[in-house]
């Protein structure tokens, strides 16, 4: 994430896409949900009310301390121009339409695309379905299974039974 200058909106987009966050839940997320000692963000009352834990990197805790250090947020992690608001969804969308721009990318991209850029990747690095289930917080595995599609780097990395003959 060097598309952006600005700590809080790099932390932001780079919070959304390290836990695989919706863009509500990133922006109902307190100060206190960041767990540093555990290592986890608390997502509380997320889709169907549920709370749930998402691995916190490391990477991504040096850069809440950065950010927190300049920010000192009152109420919200991520709070608007002023003190005690939440950061608004359509802010968000225009700090990541600001970013694309500047990286030079054309195509319509969506918050949400990060998130399912997350779910792909873990998918292709060998995490198991149910694993990431969990950390999205669907309570259907069809809903992961949709979600996570099947992609060419994980197909290209098959080998074929023949190989074996």
């Amino acid at each position: 994430m060097t598309a952006h200058n600005n700590i809080k909106h790099k932390t932001m987009l780079s919070l959304l896409y390290s836990c695989g966050l919706r863009c509500s839940e990133l922006l109902n997320l307190k100060p206190n949900d960041i767990d540093s000692h555990r290592g986890i963000v608390i997502i509380r009352q997320s889709k169907g009310k549920k709370d749930r834990i998402a691995p916190l990197s490391l990477k991504i805790l040096e850069m809440l301390r950065e950010y927190y250090v300049i920010s000192k947020p009152t109420i919200w992690l991520f709070e608007g121009q002023n003190a005690g608001v939440p950061y608004s969804t359509k802010s968000l969308q225009s700090v990541l339409e600001q970013a694309l721009q500047k990286t030079g990318i054309i195509k319509p991209v969506t918050l949400h695309w990060l998130r399912h850029s997350y779910a792909t990747h873990l998918l292709e690095s060998g995490t198991d379905l149910r694993y990431i289930q969990e950390l999205l917080g669907h309570s259907s595995r069809k809903t992961t299974e949709i979600y996570t599609h099947v992609s060419t780097k994980s197909i290209q990395r098959i080998k074929s039974p023949f190989d074996d003959l």
